[in-house]
């Protein structure tokens, strides 16, 4: 019985449960994404015009940051504490969303409603339990995040509710029973002393598993568009939707117990990373001078010598004033580093671009003549999943196996992302698939490189702050690009069309201009309705690329001048 009990604990305690739970919590906690779907059924409900429902978008990302408080307190807030504060804050801002779109409640203000996230908890316990994986655990949880829409649209799919507005009520109550059911399995859990050499080929499990979730989500949800489908076999596809959540618990198993002798050679988290800052701060000039194979050969044998030598006590790590790249800072001193302003200005203006495109994506499906907006808003969000997949993967591969500097794959991304909102802008044929897959796959990218590009430059343990503090880069692009500039030149020339039906109807004499002539005014069809809006964030994104190599020159210029010719080749 004692052994079965010791059996059970380490089972709790293994780390790869930890992030599949993680996954699990992700793949339910980004309702936000799902805004797009809503949005017309909240529009027409309240009569709301684009600004008043680009207003609630602003403030539903806005409620994602409010986890900075959540993210500052995690020091003496146990991770389930976190969750917990995400999980409720959902459950009030979608529904109270719910209650006054049933007409359940009277109407008050709703863009003083938001909604939040629960990436912190998930995170912070993924990065300090695989510390040295950030870029695919990063990708992956975010990943999950993003897919999230695509899964509570099949599971709404599955439950069949009469009417849209009781997807609202769903993602008011789903997501936080999932969150508090697997809070308190999310924690730091020891990971350095799980590390073993078939970490790589788990996380290429991981990554086939999510391959063959957004291509599986992805082939469902075309498939119930073009062919009415019996429940039952709804029923089955979303069966099939949980095994595949499932199979991941399966790397739980794999790994055998380590020797406790082993474990006293492992170096400790805190000296890891000291080294690890060490060591990149004063290694020899004449590494750099290598040929690259030979500098990656010799950086690791002068790494190794560094980490048996500290465990051994021989090496005293110099103490310096104030951290230095790689080391832990706090939210205080990395605010006043230049970097971490060009992280935020970069995130702002191209995942601001690529966030407001995802909130006003049913618009803008309709004003080309679309009439299953859904399609589009789910699209985006697999190619959002993927491309935090992508992005996680690609950098991580950019670091570990050719040595460039993580930030030069958002630089590449930030550049398609421009293209993409030009094919929003011209509104060609087949322009909305073409768009929502460049976009959807860059913005998901900004979000699997820049948190591990923070964590890599000002440490873990202030990383749910920095996380969090970043996170404002959404409502904030959002602020601009939607409220601001979008929803403006929509309800201008949805005005501007209404005017000129109207002078149509009169010379007509229809009699029924008058009847349809406010409806009409909320409404703006043809490419024009976001042809400024599309090419003005092209632009921003164009200007997030160029401090994104801003950054990169002034944290990794001497590797990079170094790499530049190698890197040109590609």
């Amino acid at each position: 019985m004692a052994g079965l009990e010791e059996g059970f604990q380490a089972f709790l305690n293994n780390r790869w449960l930890v992030f599949v739970a993680a996954m699990w919590m992700q793949s339910c906690s980004g309702p936000g994404y799902i805004f797009g779907s809503i949005s017309s059924v909240i529009k027409t409900s309240l009569n709301y015009n684009q600004k008043q429902i680009s207003k609630l978008g602003v403030a539903k990302d806005l409620g994602g940051s409010i986890g900075l408080i959540a993210g500052t307190l995690s020091e003496i807030l146990p991770l389930w504490g976190v969750s917990l504060v995400g999980a409720l804050q959902n459950l009030m801002g979608y529904g109270s969303v719910w209650l006054i779109v049933t007409g359940k409640v009277p109407v008050f203000p709703l863009w003083a409603v938001s909604e939040t996230y629960f990436n912190t908890a998930t995170l912070v316990s993924g990065l300090q339990n695989f510390p040295e994986s950030t870029g695919p655990v990063v990708g992956i949880l975010k990943g999950f995040t993003a897919l999230s829409s695509a899964i509570l649209t099949q599971i709404y799919t599955l439950i069949n509710f009469p009417d849209q507005s009781s997807l609202i009520f769903m993602v008011a109550v789903g997501p936080t029973m999932v969150v508090i059911a697997l809070m308190f399995i999310i924690r730091p859990v020891g990971g350095h002393k799980q590390v073993r050499p078939s970490d790589g080929s788990s996380f290429t499990l991981v990554y086939c598993v999510c391959l063959l979730l957004a291509t599986y989500l992805m082939a469902i949800m075309i498939l119930e568009d073009l062919v009415s489908m019996s429940h039952i076999l709804v029923t089955v596809f979303t069966l099939i939707l949980f095994v595949l959540l499932l199979i991941p618990v399966g790397l739980s198993f794999r790994e055998e117990p380590r020797d406790p002798a082993e474990e006293i050679l492992l170096p400790r988290p805190e000296q890891h990373e000291v080294v690890s800052s060490e060591f990149k701060n004063e290694k020899p000039e004449e590494v750099d001078s290598l040929a690259v194979p030979e500098g990656q050969k010799r950086n690791a044998q002068l790494q190794a010598e560094l980490f048996r030598a500290a465990a051994e006590g021989a090496v005293r790590v110099k103490k310096r004033k104030g951290p230095r790249r790689g080391e832990d800072f706090t939210l205080t001193q990395a605010l006043i580093r230049a970097d971490f302003w060009l992280i935020m200005f970069s995130l702002l203006l191209g995942g601001g671009s690529g966030l407001t495109v995802i909130d006003n994506l049913g618009q803008m499906s309709q004003s080309l003549g679309y009439a299953n907006t859904h399609i589009f808003v789910s699209m985006i969000c697999i190619w959002n999943f993927l491309g935090r997949i992508a992005g996680g993967y690609v950098s991580e591969i950019f670091v570990r196996d050719h040595a460039h500097p993580r930030p030069i794959v958002i630089v590449m991304a930030q550049l398609v992302m421009a293209v993409g909102h030009v094919f929003f802008a011209m509104g060609w044929p087949g322009a909305m698939y073409i768009g929502t897959l460049l976009v959807g796959l860059c913005y998901g990218a900004h979000w699997a490189i820049m948190p591990a590009t923070v964590s890599e430059l000002f440490g873990l343990k202030k990383f749910g702050a920095f996380y969090n503090f970043l996170s404002l880069a959404n409502p904030a692009g959002t602020l601009i690009f939607s409220s601001v500039i979008a929803s403006s030149i929509y309800d201008y020339e949805a005005e501007k069309q209404a005017r000129q039906h109207r002078i149509k109807s009169h010379i007509s004499g229809t009699i029924l201009s008058g009847m349809f002539a406010q409806d009409e005014s909320r409404k703006c069809e043809g490419s024009i309705c976001f042809f400024l809006s599309s090419m003005i964030m092209s632009g921003s994104c164009i200007i997030a690329a160029v401090l994104s190599m801003v950054l990169v020159i002034l944290n990794y210029h001497k590797f990079y001048i170094f790499i530049l010719p190698t890197l040109l080749q590609y």
